[in-house]
This record gives structure tokens, C-alpha cells and sequence, in this order.
């Protein structure tokens, strides 16, 4: 682990100096307040361990045996704590699976576990290779799967059910037939009644792939739980531009105005919104009139007058291209976002290239929504976009009841699945720069090696039944491009050569499923279950 007196040393860039501020200003916080965080209780017992040789052969006797769970997943200071206590009686007996590993990227090391015969030489390892969960046929891909990863420990899952149906490999049109296609699905088997909404997960790679699933789940009335992660629509920086185009469509939403007022920044401050909001009421107005008060308004700081200036401009330039004929209405807002150069803003307030990617892909997502309702609507506008967010927000409750609600389809991430099983799992967006992640392949064979992992958990969540689907293109920045088939679904087949060469995925049992495919089979549509 790192203190916060070292960050300080190690940052580099100025993300990395920005960091290092933070957490050495929050570690002097909770220091005031008398508290410590989960790392601090590991990083400092590390230290005290290490800089306390009494108090550490003082604990170490406490515990004549040792026992750890998930091994794979320890990270350098619980892996320092573990040989601080049994280093001397070598009483230790870990538990762990190094083909499950997928938490690197917040600090936990495989080659704990891949190293385990070599720092404990005298250990027994006993294989757990029987598997009770899944079938033949879906352990037999999950198996030539994770061959291709070369740090791993030499094991075969060997099933204790025979039979199952083989995995199915869909490729449909686009990522909204992808989730109509499956969602369609999911509500034709539950119409037999024998199988519950819960026996059923939808696991995807990415934060922003579950929009359109949540979408085709709430119009088929199928109850669903996004698990472990934060509704599309209650993030800040989706929240922040609704806001904007609840603004530009009507001036007069005082909630929206004053979320947005000042974000970016632009110079308008608490206290001179305070100063507009008391204006407002005194006159019984809204604080967008007030912003035409000119002898008011001159009465502000100078950074305020030229922020609501800007504002108002702002406004001006998107209600006049919403009054064009055959306006673009993604095209409005991504516009919009370049006006307010939010991509750079949200590099400035967020320290870390991770969570700038993610709320950007945000972003993306919300102008592929727009581009999206656009072409599905028999009419567009941008009132009508706002009703469909409004009533998404409000269907099958908050989203804390969603989440606790037992009977639903499960909408998660790899990383939020593991440990968990489903008689139904669907892997979804199964395309090269989604899983593998684009950013893995941009650094080393390493984190390639984990996204493959990460497949490998997904395909054996699976008890009876495993889909795995890709769109031929998908929306970026609300235009339709090509996607190219992930390298995984290769692997899993027995067909590892280059996934960009190639489009039609064989080995697995295969159905193409297209839009003009579901015309033509208005009777029996593919993927139907047989």
C-alpha cells in the first residue's frame, strides 16, 4: 500500500499531484475525527507489523492456524499481514481459484496465489476441480476459454452434470435489437410458467451497456434489479445535462436552471444565486426573467453578469436549432456538449483517467439515448424524449427498491456477478474494445489476461442455460459504427485467429438474428427457446 506522505513523492503527472492532495487532505480529516478506513486498517497494520517486531510475535501466537478465503484477491499489504502472522508455525491454508482473479485494477496480485507452492514450499495443494453448478457443454467452453491465459495454474473443470444444451452465440443488428431480441425472450419463457424473473441474469462489462436493457425490461413490464451499480439516469453528469435540456425546453424549470447555473463553471456563485432567487420571489417571478432584469443584473459581480450572459446565448443557440426543420435532436445535444466543453470540465474535477473515461462514456451513452428515441419515435421532440426519462425514472419504483427487489431479472457487471449462480445468463456486448475493455488492450497482456478471466467468471455463472450476443454496430456519440466481434467469442469456440477479419462466429450453436430476420419470422422469432 501507499501512504499519503508517499504519494506525494510518487505522483508524476498532475492528476497524479491532484490525488495525492486529496488524499492527504482526507487522511487528515478522518485523523481529526478519530476514524480509520478499510485500507487504513490493513495499511497500518502492515506498518505496525513491520516497524514492531513485539507486537507482531505477540499476535502471531494468538493464532496457532491461519485460514484465508479468495486468495486470488489479496492484495500486497493483506499478503504482508498473512506472512507476519503464519511466517513462524506455517499453519496456513488458503482458499482461492487464480483463474477468478479480477480485481487488479484496485490492487489485489494473482501471483499471490500463482506463487503460493513457491513461498510455501512445504504446502499440500489439493485441486477442487469438480464442478456442481453447469453443465458439460457450458464447462467445456469455459474451459478452452481460460486455456489461452498463460499465468494460470494447469486445471481442468471437470462437470458433475452431464448433458445441457450447448451455448448459443447471437449476433444481432445493433445494441437496441441486442436488448429488445433478449428481452423478448426472457418474457416468452416466463409466460410458460416454470422459471421466476430471478433465475434469470443479464451481465455486461460496462456501466453504460444496461440503459437499453432497462429500457425493453420496463416496456415488457419484467421486474428488474440493476445490482452494483448506479441507475443510468441518477448519474451527476447525465443528471447535469437532462438538466440543460429541461432548461432549453423550458426556461421556467427553476429545479433545472439553478442545478445548471453554474455548472460548468462560469462565475455565477452562491451568493449571487442567492441574489437571483430573492429577486425572483420578491417580484413573484422565475429566475430566468430575472436574468433579463438588466439593472439587476448589472448590480452582480462582473464574472456573474458575463456567466448568465453566456448562459442565456447558450439557450438561445439550441432553441433556435430546435426550430429548424428535420433538426437532429442528438445532434443538438452533442453540440450542446461541445459548447460547454463538459469533457474537459469533468478532466478538471475528476483526478483519475478511470473515472473520467467512465463519466465520459456517460455522456456518449445519454446522446446514443437521444439518437435512439429519435429513430424509434413517430414524432420526436425534445418534450417527448423528457416524458420517456421521467417515466423511466418512476417505473418499478426507486432505484434502492429495484435493487432489493428478489424476484427480477438481474441487469450486472463480471465483477458484480461473481460468486453468484442463474439458470439463465446472457453475456452481452461481447465485442472487441468492451471485453476485452479498450483500455486493457491499450496497456499489457496482463490486464488482457484479466478481462479473459473476467469472461471465464461470467460463462460459469451459468447453471443451464448460456447466450452470449453482440450487435454488428453500436452508437457512439449518436451515430451507428461498426463493432467487431470479441476475440473471447474465438477462443470460446476453438477459433482463435483475428476476430477483426472475420464476422460469423461458428462452433457454438449459432443464430443470426437481424431486423429483417424478425420481419420475416413474425411467426417464431430467432433465439426462441427449442
Amino acid at each position: 500500500g501507499v501512504r499519503f506522505d508517499q504519494a506525494s513523492e510518487l505522483a508524476r503527472t498532475d492528476a497524479e499531484h491532484v490525488a495525492a492532495s486529496g488524499y492527504r487532505r482526507y487522511q487528515q480529516a478522518i485523523k481529526l475525527c478519530g476514524a480509520m478506513d478499510f485500507d487504513d486498517l490493513l495499511l497500518l497494520t502492515e506498518q505496525l507489523f513491520r516497524d514492531f517486531e513485539e507486537v507482531r510475535q505477540l499476535e502471531a501466537s494468538r493464532y496457532d492456524h491461519v485460514l484465508v478465503d479468495e486468495y486470488q484477491d489479496t492484495n500486497q499489504s493483506q499478503y504482508a499481514i498473512i506472512c507476519s502472522l503464519a511466517g513462524e508455525h506455517r499453519n496456513l491454508c488458503v482458499v482461492g481459484d487464480d483463474d477468478q482473479s479480477i480485481y487488479g485494477w484496485r490492487g489485489a496480485e494473482v501471483r499471490h496465489i500463482l506463487n503460493f507452492g513457491k513461498d510455501w514450499p512445504e504446502a499440500k495443494v489439493v485441486r477442487l476441480e469438480a464442478n456442481y453448478r453447469s453443465t458439460t457443454a457450458i464447462l467445456e467452453m469455459a474451459n478452452r476459454l481460460i486455456a489461452f491465459n498463460k499465468t494460470r495454474h494447469d486445471k481442468v473443470l471437470k462437470p458433475a452434470r452431464a448433458g445441457g444444451k450447448p451455448p448459443r452465440i447471437l449476433q444481432f443488428k445493433n445494441e437496441v435489437e441486442e436488448a429488445r431480441e433478449t428481452t423478448d425472450e426472457i418474457r416468452r419463457i416466463l409466460e410458460r410458467a416454470v422459471h421466476q424473473p430471478k433465475d434469470f441474469a443479464i451481465l455486461f462489462r460496462t456501466n453504460e451497456q444496461p440503459r437499453v436493457f432497462e429500457t425493453e425490461l420496463r416496456k415488457a413490464k419484467i421486474p428488474y434489479s440493476l445490482v452494483g451499480s448506479q441507475s443510468f439516469f441518477d448519474r451527476k453528469e447525465v443528471r447535469d445535462l437532462l438538466s440543460y435540456l429541461k432548461m432549453i425546453d423550458n426556461p421556467r424549470d427553476e429545479v433545472s436552471l439553478l442545478r445548471i447555473i453554474n455548472v460548468p463553471q462560469r462565475g455565477i456563485g452562491a451568493k449571487s444565486v442567492e441574489g437571483l432567487l430573492a429577486r425572483a420571489v420578491a417580484q413573484g417571478t422565475s429566475v430566468w426573467e430575472v436574468f433579463h432584469d438588466k439593472k439587476f443584473v448589472s448590480s452582480l459581480p462582473e464574472p456573474a453578469q458575463r456567466g448568465i450572459g453566456r448562459l442565456q446565448q447558450l439557450s438561445g443557440r439550441c432553441r433556435s436549432k430546435l426550430a429548424e426543420e428535420n433538426v437532429s435532436l442528438a445532434g443538438m445535444l452533442r453540440d450542446l456538449v461541445y459548447d460547454l466543453e463538459y469533457m474537459s470540465a469533468l478532466e478538471r474535477i475528476y483526478p483519475t483517467a478511470e473515472e473520467v473515461q467512465a463519466r465520459q462514456a456517460s455522456v456518449e451513452e445519454l446522446i446514443n439515448a437521444l439518437a435512439e428515441y429519435e429513430a424509434e419515435a413517430n414524432a420526436p421532440t425534445l418534450a417527448g424524449f423528457l416524458d420517456d426519462v421521467a417515466l423511466a425514472g418512476k417505473e418499478f419504483g426507486s432505484p434502492k427498491e429495484k435493487a432489493t427487489q428478489k424476484n427480477a431479472v438481474s441487469l450486472m457487471t463480471y465483477h458484480s456477478a461473481k460468486g453468484l449462480e442463474f439458470p439463465f445468463v446472457y453475456m452481452v456486448g461481447m465485442e472487441e474494445g468492451i471485453i476485452p475493455h479498450r483500455r486493457s488492450l491499450a496497456e499489457n497482456y496482463d490486464d488482457v489476461e484479466e478481462e479473459r478471466r473476467l469472461c471465464y467468471v461470467g460463462v460459469t455463472r451459468a447453471e443451464d442455460e448460456l447466450t452470449l450476443s453482440l450487435p454488428l454496430q453500436r452508437m457512439k456519440w449518436g451515430r451507428p459504427r461498426d463493432t467487431f466481434a470479441s476475440r473471447f467469442l474465438y477462443e470460446l469456440t476453438g477459433q482463435a485467429d483475428n476476430p477483426n477479419r472475420r464476422r460469423s462466429i461458428d462452433g457454438a450453436r449459432k443464430e443470426i438474428v437481424s431486423s429483417q430476420r424478425a420481419a420475416a419470422r413474425k411467426t417464431k422469432k430467432p433465439g426462441t427457446p427449442r
